[in-house]
């Protein structure tokens, strides 16, 4: 929990590190996100430190597993997703996995130290059958004592609470970016689709799992919006996964420029500065990254990992790696949280 400390300062994100308010703020400007950015390198690290302290435990992360439950044929036309039936990766189209598989995978997940479970499948918005199909996985997962988390698509209000009902603890629908820059790279749903569907998610009473992608050509002034539009929500996200883009043959962002490692780590600490209580997951991209490109992001305050070989389509560090570095850093996995009903 917080300590009440400002600082020295009145905590309005100016200024130098210890004037950051370690509480969490919904009147967040683009100005006041900019100049948090431009921090020097050392002070914001400093500042995203301290409120990390504040309101988590250090040296621990968080370990989920990310598992998808129906691959490929999406109709939508995001700029960076292989599994798009409008670009030719290589994905295959399949069908939504039986439960027995799922289950089987969960198990596995819960065996290597995960305490997240999280399924994704490849839709625009999951259509009555197969919503009732992964409600009953919801229910299976969540009796293993591991926390549900799930990416759909778009849900409406009553979807939304059909997941809740099934024990769903977090959803997960990512804003990508700031909403100047959104229509560059996605024309097939708006950005107000995606809020509509936080918001629905929020009032079934669910976890929101929301963040975005470094890397796709978008500006630092993007970064800043995308993490102002989730921090001023009404109640700000659970979760918040910053992703490296995974460059992908046969996608329109194949060719995009490699993203300053420095850069995507002030991504990482602002998102903890300015969403403190959120647990901020490195997310896609870890395959490409250095050890000490993940250290820099454990020290700017992400406490959260996917855990396991691959991350829907795209290649993820493998258990054993993982467990190395953490142990070189002394980092360990947080404590599963209490489910109901497990076993």
């Amino acid at each position: 929990m917080p300590d009440g400390s400002n600082g020295n300062g009145n905590g309005n994100g100016n200024g130098n590190a210890t004037s950051l308010s370690v509480e969490p703020r919904h009147d967040w400007t683009l100005e006041q996100a900019e100049a948090l950015f431009a921090l020097p390198f050392t002070d914001l690290i400093y500042g995203a430190q301290r409120v990390h302290r504040a309101w988590h435990q250090p040296n621990t992360v968080q370990m989920s597993t990310l598992l998808s439950i129906k691959t490929g044929g999406c109709p939508e036309d995001c700029a960076y997703c292989p599994q798009s039936v409008r670009y030719h990766t290589g994905v295959d189209s399949d069908a939504l996995m039986s439960l027995p598989d799922v289950l089987e995978r969960a198990r596995a997940a819960r065996a290597a130290g995960a305490t997240r479970f999280c399924m994704g499948a490849a839709y625009r918005s999951p259509k009555r059958k197969e919503l009732e199909k992964i409600a009953l996985m919801v229910r299976e997962v969540r009796a293993l004592g591991l926390e549900t988390c799930a990416t759909l698509g778009m849900l409406s209000r009553d979807q939304a609470r059909e997941l809740k009902d099934a024990g769903l603890d977090y959803y997960n629908h990512n804003l990508d970016s700031s909403e100047q820059f959104y229509g560059q790279i996605i024309s097939t749903r708006s950005y107000q689709d995606r809020l509509d569907t936080l918001a629905a998610v929020r009032d079934a009473g669910m976890n929101v799992c929301c963040g975005g992608i470094v890397g796709m050509g978008e500006t630092a002034r993007d970064r800043a919006q995308m993490l102002v539009t989730l921090a001023n929500l009404p109640q700000q996200p659970e979760s918040v996964p910053i992703n490296q883009l995974v460059r992908v043959a046969g996608t329109p962002l194949a060719q995009a420029g490699d993203v300053d490692p420095l850069d995507f780590v002030r991504t990482i600490a602002a998102a903890r500065v300015m969403i403190p209580k959120a647990h901020v997951r490195l997310s896609a991209g870890r395959s490409t990254m250095s050890d000490e490109l993940q250290a820099l992001a454990f020290l700017a305050g992400a406490n959260s990992i996917f855990y396991g070989e691959k991350l829907l389509t795209t290649g993820n560090p493998d258990v054993e790696q993982d467990r190395a570095l953490l142990a070189r850093l002394g980092i360990r996995a947080e404590a599963a949280a209490a489910v109901p009903g497990g076993t």
